[in-house]
């Protein structure tokens, strides 16, 4: 599966998990270990908003996230997806050499990583909100396959990546992804 289609898949699916997010639920802690659903949204809208700016071949300007006033951000997460997804359809976005967080790579590579790190996220959020989250197997294992290649040693720096985990038995492609990721499932 090509990232644009993974990106395709997952950026909306996310946004559709926020849409269905509650005040209430903002201070709930996720899998992702430092951060409470509000710090997962807001490491979304402001990477994913700077993220955007790299396919199109420009600087980003300073990051900044949303506002905490007790809401959700469901708009401005909703922006900021919309913004990469059609970044990633600029002519070149691709074949782009992209200076990313986790160092110089084409576009597509950089592409595939954004798809690991939203799937990632999207089952952080549905996690810690109690919500169902069921992307298609052909996109997990696509995402997958991509990610156990790319992660190295280097990159689980417990900041950028922790270590794997073990997934538990009968754990199923996405559960044996995210703990790849370095999550308890």
């Amino acid at each position: 599966m090509e990232p644009i289609q993974q990106l395709e898949e997952i950026l909306p699916a996310t946004v559709e998990l926020v849409d269905r997010l509650e005040p209430a639920d903002m201070d709930r802690p996720t899998p992702c270990s430092e951060f409470r659903l509000v710090d997962v949204l807001e490491h979304m809208v402001t990477l994913g908003g700077s993220f955007a700016w790299l396919f199109r071949g420009e600087v980003p300007p300073e990051p900044s996230a949303p506002v905490r006033n007790g809401e959700v951000p469901a708009a401005e997460f909703r922006k900021a997806m919309e913004e990469l997804l059609d970044a990633v359809h600029d002519d070149g976005a691709m074949e782009r050499t992209i200076d990313s967080p986790v160092g110089r790579m084409p576009g597509e590579d950089f592409a595939r990583l954004v798809a690991f790190d939203g799937l990632v996220h999207g089952w952080d959020i549905a996690s810690s909100a109690g919500l169902g989250y069921h992307p298609s197997e052909d996109l997990v294992a696509s995402v997958d396959s991509f990610a156990r290649g790319a992660i190295t040693p280097q990159m689980r720096d417990g900041d950028t990546f922790a270590g794997p985990t073990t997934a538990p038995a009968g754990a199923s492609t996405l559960e044996r992804l995210v703990a790849f990721s370095g999550r308890e499932v």
